[in-house]
């Protein structure tokens, strides 16, 4: 099963599962859909959205964790 790490891109993520999404959305961070998500690394867009990455990546790797393979 893949692991999040605060240094993917945002766009990597969401290539890992686009279910991801969602929790970007619930963390207010809609820039899934932003070009810069190609670069951004998710620390780093959680430091400009002002979210706790660590608590992002955790809900982000729970989220992964349920979806069956």
């Amino acid at each position: 099963m893949a692991r999040i790490t605060k240094d993917m891109t945002i766009a990597d993520v969401l290539a890992v599962d686009r279910g991801t999404a969602a929790i970007f959305m619930q963390y207010g961070m809609h820039c899934i859909g932003c070009p810069v998500s190609s670069s951004e690394t998710v620390e780093q867009a959680g430091a400009v959205h002002d979210v706790d990455v660590d608590e992002l990546i955790d809900a982000l790797n729970d989220y992964l964790e349920s979806v069956p393979e």
